[in-house]
């Protein structure tokens, strides 16, 4: 179902609804440029982002984008566990929910 080639069909988004996607792209491409946090900081965040949303074309695009900024192996594994405890503590929290007082 998920496939990398999906990502070809952009130009096709563009030409439906183009003052739409152009604007996210704009948005996006400002978010993640170099500025007060450092791009491979923002990369880092957007895996992390990522791996807790669970978007697979978001992940691959953000690992390769976290590589060219120089990210390492060691902390993409970081961010892995970053995202998980997020993950994990969210659920933990809103489990509190479920109880009585």
């Amino acid at each position: 179902m998920y496939s990398m080639d999906n990502v070809k069909n952009l130009p096709k988004l563009t030409e439906l609804a183009k003052d739409a996607t152009d604007a996210f792209f704009a948005y996006d491409k400002a978010a993640l440029a170099e500025g007060v946090i450092p791009k491979k900081y923002k990369e880092l965040m957007a895996i992390a982002v990522a791996l807790t949303t669970q978007c697979p074309y978001c992940i691959e695009i953000h690992r390769k984008a976290a590589l060219k900024a120089g990210v390492t192996q060691e902390e993409l594994a970081e961010a892995v566990h970053v995202a998980a405890a997020l993950r994990a503590g969210a659920a933990v929290t809103h489990g509190t929910h479920l109880l009585e007082a």
